[in-house]
Parts: structure tokens; C-alpha cells; sequence
């Protein structure tokens, strides 16, 4: 059982509403943050500063986005799931392939994160909804290697400070967090279930200082904080009924919604939200890779506004 409720004030930190607002990345370069909207394609980058976000441009990546990871260098842009495979997105909204056809036809790539040795691990969700999807990692060079098969929507993921246990969600078979060791060469072994997830669908996750585990509950309207063995810890009620994914820019919980599908959103539904919390975290680990020499191609007319 969770100890007894803390008490928390949820506020409401952006101007604007999204419609499925997902992957919260805090940017050890600058201090920004990242973050996708799912259903519109755009990749958008923002400050929080005195408790609000600010934005600061968004670039049209596709008609399908997926999670974003920071570069190591200051000015090297972000790497992207897009589609069916991953871009590079400059800084200035050029967009250069990386990995191409990862997915299979009628899927595309949705959540992922990258491992202390800078690889980035991503995986795909099926459509429909069959376990014919996978996690793939991908090296600084651009190697693409399948990593686990079987998946059906591919969701929170993310290394302890080792990078020796990667805790995973793949939300529809069994709604649970999942736990694996992962070799020097990117390995898995040892696949244990840490708990199920119940009264919604476990979507993005975090982790903090201590290792334990910050998860967004959709259709629950809570964001949950599990520790390594399963054991729940908090709960923490949300205005918003969607919650899709949590970064912890140091000790602020960033929490992004959706309004997609509701019949009458709320206020709170498609905003991005923020809690304090006592135990903080640290910024995206970056991929590895250098920025893309191919030629890229220009983001969509309407496409980077920054």
C-alpha cells in the first residue's frame, strides 16, 4: 500500500493546449525542455522559468512522432522517432533521416530514451493492435539493433544509474512495468515483471534519485511512483484525465496530457502540468551520435516556427 497522501498542488505550467502531448525531455545542454505532440507531428522545445513554460519554437516532423533525445554537443539538434523510423532534427528545423523502415508497414515508432553509453533505444506500436511490433537500439554510428520482439505498444522506458536495468512498458498485454538486465553490448536478459499497473494504462515513465519509478496512468488521471521492486509508493491525482508521459526537471514532476478522444476536455486536458516533488532527477541522457552529414530535407512549409 502507498503511505498516506502527501499533499500536492498540481498547477496547470502552459499557455497551450496539445492534443496528445508526450515525451518530456529536460535538456542538460540549456536547460530546456522537449517535448512531441503525437497527434499533430511536431517536435517542440520551451524553458520553464518562474514555474511556467515558455515555448520556444516547434518544427513539423511528420504525420507520426515519437520520442526525442538530446544530442551530447550544445547546437547538435535532437534525435527523433518520426514515422516509421528516426530523423535527426537540427536546432534550426532541418530534418535528416537517420534509420529508415524500422517499423513494419501500418505501424510507427512511439516511445524511447537513451542508455548511459548513448545509445538510443525505441520501440513501435502495432496497428492494430497485434504483438508483431519491437525495441530496437541504436548506436552512434546509426545501427539499427533489434533488441526485443513481441511488442504491442511500445511505452515508458528508462535505465537506472548503472545502465545495467532498463525498466520498460509495452502498455496493452499485461498493463505492468517490466524489468531487464542489459549487457555492456546492449543485451536483455533476465525479463521480470515489477508490478502491474491497474485502473488505466501505464504510458511514459521517469526515474529519479532514489530509482524509483514515476509513471503517467492514462484514462487514470494520476501519475503513480513505484519503487524498483513494485512496491507503490504515491499516487498523485490529476486535473487531467490523460496523462501520457513525466520528466523531473530536478525537483519539478513535468507531467504532459492529452485532450485526444474526450468527449468534453477540460481545462487541464492537453496541458502540460507540474507538481514539486522531494527527490528530483536528471536530465535526458543524449545519444551518442554526431550530427547527420547527409543531405537533409527543410521542415514543412508550417513547419519551424522558431
Amino acid at each position: 500500500m502507498p503511505r498516506s497522501p502527501r499533499s500536492r498542488n498540481v498547477e496547470i505550467i502552459s499557455d497551450e493546449r496539445y492534443v496528445q502531448a508526450e515525451s518530456p525531455r529536460w535538456d542538460g545542454r540549456d536547460g530546456g525542455l522537449g517535448w512531441i505532440d503525437m497527434a499533430t507531428g511536431r517536435f517542440h522545445r520551451g524553458r520553464i522559468e518562474d514555474g511556467r513554460l515558455v515555448p520556444a519554437g516547434s518544427v513539423l516532423v511528420g504525420a507520426k512522432i515519437g520520442a526525442p533525445a538530446p544530442l551530447v554537443d550544445a547546437g547538435a539538434g535532437w534525435i527523433v522517432a518520426a514515422e516509421r523510423g528516426v530523423v535527426h532534427v537540427a536546432d534550426g528545423g532541418a530534418i535528416t533521416p537517420v534509420v529508415s523502415d524500422l517499423a513494419v508497414p501500418g505501424d510507427y515508432m512511439n516511445d524511447g530514451a537513451c542508455d548511459p553509453s548513448g545509445r538510443f533505444w525505441v520501440g513501435s506500436q502495432s496497428m492494430p493492435r497485434e504483438p508483431h511490433s519491437a525495441l530496437w537500439s541504436i548506436d552512434e554510428h546509426g545501427v539499427a539493433v533489434e533488441r526485443l520482439g513481441g511488442v504491442t505498444v511500445s511505452n515508458g522506458l528508462v535505465f537506472d544509474g548503472t545502465g545495467s536495468t532498463m525498466y520498460y512498458i509495452d502498455t496493452l498485454p499485461h498493463r505492468s512495468i517490466e524489468a531487464f538486465h542489459v549487457a555492456p553490448d546492449g543485451v536483455l536478459s533476465h525479463r521480470r515483471t515489477v508490478c502491474a499497473v491497474g485502473g488505466g494504462n501505464p504510458d511514459g515513465m521517469a526515474i529519479d534519485g532514489e530509482g524509483m519509478l514515476w509513471v503517467a496512468v492514462w484514462d487514470a488521471g494520476e501519475v503513480r511512483r513505484y519503487a524498483p521492486d513494485g512496491t507503490l509508493d504515491e499516487s498523485v491525482p490529476l486535473p487531467a484525465t490523460r496523462p501520457t508521459a513525466v520528466a523531473l526537471v530536478d525537483d519539478l514532476l513535468v507531467i504532459t496530457t492529452a485532450s485526444i478522444g474526450l468527449a468534453r476536455p477540460s481545462a487541464a486536458d492537453g496541458a502540460i502540468l507540474g507538481v514539486q516533488v522531494e527527490v528530483g532527477g536528471l536530465p535526458a541522457l543524449p545519444w551518442g551520435g554526431s550530427s547527420p552529414l547527409g543531405a537533409p530535407r527543410e521542415a514543412s512549409a508550417d513547419g519551424s516556427d522558431s
